[in-house]
């Protein structure tokens, strides 16, 4: 065989390579097993620390195998993952330097409302809108006037700069901002001590991924990532000045309070608790408050009624409770203006933990050379009166003034916990953001549940791996052995490569592997059968294993290009753990070719040439499907029949029934509770939908449902997903632990509940997706299976040359696509599993598809190939010449290949059954559709005329399609 030596070369080269990177992760797993055998033994532990591996060219210690270790995702391991979106109209605004230029207003304020169901940057949408605004109303504004965007934020544009130049160099700062957030952001991090996180910026979007495996306090996370460490200094109004404000809105709210969401009883001069004020806000109101007071200050009624004097005037809260007064909060009243610019805005040089003179915790800080001029400038305009220090709009402190403070030297106070303090100097430390960020998808997986995720995925991996053994080995006989021995060095290679890559091992990634497994026994089978048919036409062994791979090779690579076309495409529109899965198949894929077809060649070979025998089939399946031969196009219109009547009840289905979308799809949050005890799921919805009513009295969307056992719930809600903030998901979480309190453990704290593990009850998982995001995962998810369908039907017409085998291969992908929606319309309130529309619903799609066009494009193949061989049959007779000789490939692939499905379904634990689901439906019809479907429509689209005679394999007719 030609190129065996380099072959066995790179296969040599790729094993020391993939043993090189696997050893850390074998090295860590085995010092971690010692340290947890150790039993809290310190002197112990640290003895098995610092211990090493020598492995000659190298010496392995547990801290730099652990930084090496093959990374695992949330799902496996626990921690959270967070999706921040940077405001871009922030960064617009900066660069405008806060204009109040009312065409310039207007177009942000469409644009934040076109963006909600827009997939185009905010930019894009900003300069749309701007252009449109600025059409019709007539004001012919360029994007270089002054009161745009030529002003000194941005110094390379001058009078004469043209609206295309300038939105180039606006798309380029605000891009280089994202830039400056990400780097923000990784340094955060990597005060926060996290192991192995990966933070990523979403290419295209202000968007950065972050994922912090083993991580617990979401809270925590939210808060260092959100912040913007914009630290702002404003001069502070006062109770006199604001005091006849008030008085008018206590009359207005006793008039109007329904109008402004509030009970026309509340009294709101009572609620402000000024008898009980000791700092310079105007106003001390209880926590259990704050909310309604919120209400009615940021409402319609009451901005209409600001007086001249705080008509600019911000609202700002407190930064926590003061130490005297641990259950109220202090509304503080800051001077602002019409761009509420702050008068200081200078980023930190340096910030420190210090201690006052009363040895309380404080934060000392020096400011920038610009912040330190500004500082000076109001200090010494406001001696003797209050300027409020603020970070992301909560007020720290706002002492008042004793003089001018020159060298930009201040101190912030806000009755810090050291840790509280600590975070606080982290985040000064790290930067601060150029803009806002808000957290528009999060989730986060308790170290049970990924545990317990490992656990199911190897149990279901080694039944798939044991399943696949023995069938191939029954099957194929010494040529089985041999597949047996190629897929055991491709999973190796597989791992390999994701730990030396750094690529990240996910839940559906190790159901990508297995997947790999089946394609990996189908190109086996394919050689195998091509091989067998070869000695059954009396070639020698050594002729017809080289025949087989030779005719096999042209089947192998259509249906592995196919299906890796499609990872390709849920690789770039999926998200999170799809990608995983992509990944993971792709390398897969490439593996596969190379152990199954190239390096199982080299090793059969070696043995054939020194005359030793190798057996293809065993007693029992030698002649299995041998001389199976089945009028499959006089069939045809009983499979057009049964397709149409599945195709209506499945279209009928969808429009009447419609679907169970997950949030992925309509935004919204998931939490999957465990309990100690069994639940009705049904009781508890009805808790929780009084819990979740909106501010109006209307009912949020509420679901519970039983998850994997009647001890968990997956509970699903749109309570307050507008909202983005921290503050509303902590709301979320405390209604959602009230109204399970009574099916809780009697001692369980929020606390406790919010971070369950394997000893107590509580949110074992959380999902969060915001509207916008979904929005783009629908968008994505569309646009998915859009181009898989389009990228295959190129793809065949480029291989086979005729658009109706395009036509036949695509009509059956639609037809397997109808059938899976059809039956998750059908069926999703009746199964005890997931069965939402989500992307991981997208990615069994878009993988049933790519296996059906592998399954369609093996048929294609052998029909191609008997177009230039049998040229005397009909073109029925050919078509079922062809199908009928490759049945034992369709078997045995399908066969194995659900089998392996059934195996990651039952024992693959409950986050895969939905998935699962969608693929057994899936392989089925797909096999089904590759024979009754694509091939009977490229066959009724290929003929010409009316065909004569009986459909047999010796049929001969005028009409050939050699005359074609």
């Amino acid at each position: 065989m030609q190129g065996k030596g380099l072959i066995t070369i790179v296969a040599i080269v790729l094993g020391l390579i993939c043993l090189n990177e696997l050893i850390p992760t074998w090295y860590a797993s085995k010092i971690e097993s010692q340290i947890e055998a150790a039993n809290g033994n310190e002197k112990e532990i640290k003895r098995i620390k610092e211990d090493t591996l020598n492995l000659g060219y190298t010496k392995l210690y547990y801290s730099k195998a652990k930084d090496k270790e093959m990374k695992l995702g949330l799902d496996l391991k626990g921690g959270i993952n967070v999706l921040l979106e940077i405001n871009q109209r922030d960064l617009v605004s900066d660069l405008t330097n806060y204009s109040s230029n009312p065409v310039l207003i207007e177009a942000l304020n469409k644009t934040d409302e076109v963006q909600k169901n827009s997939t185009k940057s905010y930019v894009d949408n900003f300069f749309d809108q701007f252009d449109a605004i600025n059409k019709a109303k007539g004001t012919n504004l360029k994007l270089a006037d002054p009161e745009i965007f030529g002003n000194t934020n941005l110094t390379e544009i001058k009078y004469n700069t043209t609206d295309e130049q300038v939105k180039s160099i606006v798309k380029r700062r605000i891009d280089a901002s994202v830039g400056t957030a990400f780097e923000v952001i990784r340094t955060r991090i990597d005060k926060m001590g996290a192991v192995q996180p990966n933070v990523q910026r979403v290419p295209g979007t202000a968007r950065i991924s972050v994922e912090m495996p083993g991580m617990k306090d979401i809270d925590k996370v939210k808060k260092m990532l959100q912040t913007s460490a914009k630290l702002q200094f404003w001069e502070v109004q006062q109770v006199p000045e604001i005091a006849p404000y008030f008085q008018t809105l206590t009359s207005v709210v006793a008039a109007k309070g329904d109008s402004m969401g509030v009970a026309k009883n509340v009294n709101f001069m009572n609620l402000l608790h000024l008898d009980k004020l000791r700092t310079n806000g105007v106003a001390n109101i209880k926590l259990s408050d704050t909310a309604v007071v919120n209400k009615i200050l940021n409402s319609k009624v009451a901005q209409a009624l600001r007086p001249a004097n705080i008509k600019y005037t911000q609202f700002m809260w407190g930064y926590k409770p003061e130490a005297t007064d641990a259950e109220s909060l202090v509304l503080y009243a800051i001077r602002g203006n019409i761009n509420q610019k702050a008068p200081v805005d200078g980023a930190v040089e340096t910030a420190n933990i210090s201690y006052d003179e009363l040895g309380r915790v404080v934060v000392d800080m020096q400011m920038d050379s610009k912040g330190a001029k500004e500082w000076k400038t109001l200090t010494e305009k406001n001696v003797n009166k209050p300027v409020a220090v603020t970070l992301d709009n909560r007020v720290y402190t706002a002492p008042n003034v004793v003089n001018a403070i020159p060298n930009g030297r201040t101190q912030i106070s806000g009755n810090f916990s050291q840790e509280e303090a600590k975070e606080l100097v982290d985040v000064l430390g790290a930067g601060k953001l150029p803009a806002g960020a808000k957290v528009v998808q999060a989730t986060q997986v308790g170290p049970s549940l990924g545990q317990e995720s490992i656990n199911a995925g190897m149990i279901s991996f080694a039944i798939a791996f044991l399943i696949i053994i023995v069938y191939i080995i029954f099957y194929y006989g010494g040529a089985g052995v041999y597949a047996v021995i190629a897929m055991v060095i491709n999973l190796f290679y597989i791992f390999g490569i994701m730990d030396s890559g750094d690529f990240t091992l996910t839940l559906p990634g190790i159901a990508g592997i297995v997947l790999t497994m089946a394609m990996a026994v189908d190109t086996n089978v394919i050689i195998y059968e091509r091989t067998k048919e070869e000695l059954f036409a009396g070639k020698s062994i050594l002729e017809a294993y080289k025949d087989g791979f030779k005719h096999a090779l042209n089947a192998i690579i259509d249906g592995h290009s196919t299906t890796f076309l499609t990872a390709v495409v849920l690789f770039f529109f999926g998200t999170g753990p799809i990608k995983g899965f992509a990944l993971t198949l792709m390398i897969g894929i490439a593996m596969t070719l190379f152990t199954s077809v190239l390096l199982s060649r080299v090793m059969i070979f070696n043995r054939l040439n020194k005359g030793k025998h190798l057996s293809v089939w065993t007693a029992p399946t030698k002649n299995l499907f041998r001389n199976t031969w089945i009028d499959f196009i006089g069939k045809r219109k009983y499979a057009y029949i049964i397709s149409a009547i599945l195709t209506v009840i499945c279209i009928g289905s969808i429009a009447t029934q419609g679907f169970k979308y997950g949030i992925d799809f309509t935004g919204g949050r998931n939490y999957v509770v465990r309990f100690d005890k069994d639940v009705n799921a049904e009781d508890i919805e009805q808790n929780l939908v009084k819990m979740f009513k909106t501010e109006d009295g209307k009912n949020s969307s509420v679901e519970a449902k039983t998850f994997g056992n009647s001890k968990q719930l997956k509970i699903s809600t749109d309570y307050l997903i507008d909202d983005e903030s921290l503050k509303a998901d902590q709301t979320v979480e405390q209604k959602l632990y009230e109204g399970l309190k009574g099916n809780l453990p009697a001692n369980i704290s929020l606390h406790d509940f919010k971070s369950a593990d394997k000893d107590h009850a509580g949110i074992i998982s959380s999902e969060k997706v915001g509207p916008t995001v979904a929005d783009d995962i629908k968008t994505h998810g569309i646009l998915a299976v859009v181009a898989a369908l389009g990228g295959i039907f190129i793809y065949i017409l480029i291989r086979f040359r005729k658009w109706q085998f395009s036509l036949g291969a695509v009509a059956a992908l639609f037809h397997d696509a109808i059938i899976i929606l059809g039956a998750y319309s059908l069926l999703h309130k009746f199964m005890p599993f997931n069965m939402e529309i989500n992307q991981d619903f997208i990615a069994a799609i878009l993988t049933v598809l790519g296996y059906s066009i592998n399954d369609t494009v093996i048929i294609f193949d052998r029909i191609r190939e008997y177009l230039r061989e049998k040229k005397s049959l009909t073109l029925a007779g050919l078509f079922d010449d062809s199908i009928s000789s490759t049945l034992g490939r369709t078997f045995n692939t399908s066969f194995t290949t659900i089998l392996v499905i059934l195996a990651i379904f039952i024992f693959g634990g409950d986050n895969l059954r939905g998935f699962m689901f969608a693929m057994l439906i899936g392989i089925g019809f797909g096999t089904y559709s590759s024979i009754f479907v694509a091939s009977a429509i490229a066959y009724d689209f290929l003929k010409s005329g009316k065909e004569e005679g009986v459909h047999g394999k010796t049929t001969s007719n005028k009409e050939v399609l050699a005359s074609k």
